[in-house]
C-alpha cells in the first residue's frame, strides 16, 4: 500500500485523537497550540497561535514554536507515507534550516506540499535498502498572507529489515 489511507488523514483532523497522539509523543507541541489545518497526500497545513505559551520578549511568537509547526507540517507527511507501506520505515530530522521576514504577531500557519517527493524517496529506501534524505520545504504566513518564516526541515529515512522490528 503506498497511498495514505483516508484513515491516516482522519487521524491527523480528528481533535481528540491528534490531541491524544501529541499528549503522548509531543507534549510540546500539545501544550503550544499546534494544530493540522488540512492534509492530503501531497500537503500539510500546520497552524501555531499567538499566546503567552508561544511568545518572546519582542512580543512576536518564539522561533523555536515557529520551527515546531514547520517540522509537523513535514514530518505529518513523513509519517503518513512511511506508516502506510509493506515494510517498516524509521525517519530522524537531521538538519533544520530557518530564515525569518516578518515578525509573528498572530496565528502562523506553515504549509509543505513535497508529499510526492516525500513519498518517492520512501519507495527507494525500500527499494534500494538504502537510507534516503529529503529536504521538505515548509513556508509560514500570518493570517494576511504573508510570509513571516521559510524552513527547510531534511528527513533520513531508513527502510527497517525483520530482524530491526
Amino acid at each position: 500500500m503506498s497511498k495514505p489511507t483516508d484513515d491516516s488523514v482522519k487521524l491527523l483532523l480528528h481533535p481528540l485523537k491528534f490531541k491524544a497522539f501529541l499528549l503522548t509523543r509531543l507534549p510540546a507541541a500539545l501544550f503550544s497550540g499546534v494544530k493540522i489545518v488540512s492534509a492530503d497526500e501531497n500537503l500539510c497545513e500546520v497552524s501555531i497561535p499567538y499566546k503567552w505559551f508561544t511568545r518572546n520578549p519582542f512580543r512576536s511568537t518564539y522561533f523555536a514554536c515557529l520551527s515546531m509547526a514547520a517540522e509537523m507540517s513535514t514530518g505529518a507527511l513523513a509519517m503518513m507515507h512511511a506508516q502506510n507501506q509493506d515494510q517498516k520505515v524509521s525517519m530522524l530530522v537531521v538538519k533544520v534550516e530557518g530564515e525569518f521576514f516578518k515578525k509573528a504577531t498572530d496565528r502562523a500557519f506553515f504549509r509543505c506540499e513535497d508529499g510526492d517527493e516525500i513519498k518517492r524517496v520512501i519507495k527507494n529506501c525500500i527499494a534500494t535498502n538504502e537510507p534516503g534524505t529529503i529536504r521538505a520545504k515548509s513556508t509560514g504566513r500570518n493570517k494576511a498572507g504573508e510570509i513571516i518564516a521559510e524552513f527547510y526541515i531534511t528527513w533520513s529515512f531508513k527502510a527497517r529489515t525483520n530482524k530491526n522490528v
